[in-house]
């Protein structure tokens, strides 16, 4: 009997299994994307898309726990669910009592101080998870041939760790960059970092440059990240400069990241002077099962995929709102919340509701309303509906269906389909979220759009768009009385 002997040194044959081990590694595909729903299932909706194509990477999505649902729809695509501990928004009540405050007073001082406390260790420890999340996805893996990490507006953390991985970042946002730089900006960075600006003005083709820098980079610079990024991350505390000396990486010219909009350019043309490397793809609708709340529907429409929407008819449970689309008279306005009410835009839900009663009494239409699981407004719709006339009859709460007005207002807690739903409505009222705003324009009907990220009550904003909608269907201008 003989016996084979490896004669090869230990470093050769360690050096063998490294590259067997290199070899056989799967890229990997890390989305990260914080935000509201409007904010983060479209790229989620993406992620799985890219799962299901690109079979030979490993894919990660990182966001809030808020958005546990997805986890179930990413197994089914191979995705893995990282949830991160962070509150989707800050709401907009916090923000309005802290500016309203008197800077002389104690209290208000007292209160604007914990705020921003704690707005600052929500930043910490979602910085902190999702470092720790990268480390494990990533690890210490030398070879990175093929990894990417991709992000919304909302995770620039992402940007920091593509920089700490070495691995190349792409930007995909569902809408146009939500925010501009300060009209102080270029100005103040010329001033404060005069190589830096210098850098990227001589940017050549292709490369990082100015502006990419005003359409969407400006937040990297700013001085919220230089501490995580010198202190934690150990890079230097301003992007695309040297740790040691400060100045700019003449050296080094880093490629200009490819961002991706989800909107469609007939929609929003893309200027000149956007960087060279941005794309509008279409929008990115999402897959229909996703947009139920209800399971048995999620199941009908994934069961029948293949069957128009139109034509696949909701579960026992909603067939209220199926009955009420279906029903005599004109085809029902519909209005939608979606994330303003979390946000806490809707100061007065009653006075809002107030405005629908109005304009219900002013035309011939019949509404729905989509409350997006608001609480304050479902109380209030659930407070009239007890207390309405003998003729205002409302549904048990348990179907996410209520009636007021007469029958005339539909209001429903629950998720379904815009793509479902809008092409039976005559009117959508929305806050111009990007899944809303494609849905209708899919539909083909009329939409009245308003910015959530407004500075007065959003039953104000209401109150203007529902007396011009009013204007518009009847050729008479009513003035609509609000109170707070």
């Amino acid at each position: 009997m003989s016996t084979r002997h490896d004669h090869r040194g230990s470093g050769e044959a360690i050096k063998e299994e490294e590259t067997e081990a290199m070899r056989d590694r799967r890229p990997i595909a890390l989305f990260m994307a914080f935000g509201t729903k409007g904010d983060v299932f479209p790229v989620a909706a993406l992620a799985a898309a890219f799962s299901y194509d690109q079979k030979q990477y490993e894919v990660s999505f990182i966001t809030h726990s808020a958005h546990q649902e997805l986890s179930a729809d990413f197994a089914a695509k191979n995705v893995t669910f990282i949830p991160i501990s962070s509150p989707p928004v800050l709401a907009a009540c916090q923000h309005e009592q802290i500016s309203d405050s008197k800077p002389s007073s104690v209290d208000s001082y007292c209160e604007h101080n914990n705020f921003s406390l704690r707005k600052r260790m929500i930043e910490e420890e979602q910085r902190r998870e999702c470092l720790a999340a990268a480390e494990r996805i990533f690890g210490s893996d030398i070879n990175k041939e093929g990894d990417f990490i991709a992000i919304n507006f909302f995770a620039l953390e992402g940007w920091h760790l593509a920089e700490l991985f070495q691995v190349h970042c792409i930007v995909t946002a569902p809408y146009v960059v939500p925010y501009s730089a300060p009209s102080s900006f270029e100005y103040q960075f010329k001033k404060d970092l005069p190589l830096l600006y210098q850098y990227f003005q001589e940017a050549p083709v292709g490369t990082v440059g100015w502006k990419d820098v005003l359409h969407w980079m400006w937040p990297l610079f700013m001085e919220t990240w230089g501490s995580w990024r010198n202190n934690i991350l150990k890079l230097s505390s301003i992007p695309f400069t040297d740790p040691v000396t400060d100045l700019p990486l003449w050296h080094i010219r880093t490629e200009s990241p490819l961002l991706l909009y989800g909107f469609s350019q007939k929609i929003v043309e893309c200027p000149g002077y956007w960087p060279a490397n941005v794309y509008s793809c279409g929008f990115w609708f999402l897959p229909m099962e996703w947009q139920f709340s209800c399971e048995k529907c999620r199941l009908a429409f994934s069961n029948n995929s293949s069957i128009p929407p139109a034509l696949v008819e909701l579960c026992q449970r909603h067939m209220s709102l199926q009955n009420f689309l279906n029903g005599p008279s004109n085809p029902p306005i519909f209005v939608g919340l979606s994330s303003i009410g979390s946000m806490g835009f809707l100061t007065n839900p009653k006075a809002f509701l107030a405005v629908l009663q109005r304009v219900i009494e002013a035309t011939e239409y019949k509404f729905i309303l989509f409350t997006s699981g608001y609480e304050p407004l479902d109380a209030s719709i659930r407070y009239l509906a007890d207390n309405a006339m003998p003729n205002t009859s409302h549904m048990l709460e348990e179907t996410d269906s209520t009636f007021l007005f007469n029958n005339r207002l539909f209001c429903f807690s629950g998720s379904i389909p815009y793509r479902w739903l809008f092409p039976r409505c005559a009117v959508a009222i929305h806050h111009a979220g990007s899944g809303s705003t494609a849905a209708a324009l899919h539909a083909g009907i009329p939409q009245v759009l308003g910015n959530s990220h407004i500075s007065f009550p959003v039953h104000y904003f209401y109150c203007q768009i529902v007396s011009r909608l009013l204007l518009l269907l009847t050729g008479k201008f009513v003035v609509l009385l609000y109170g707070d």
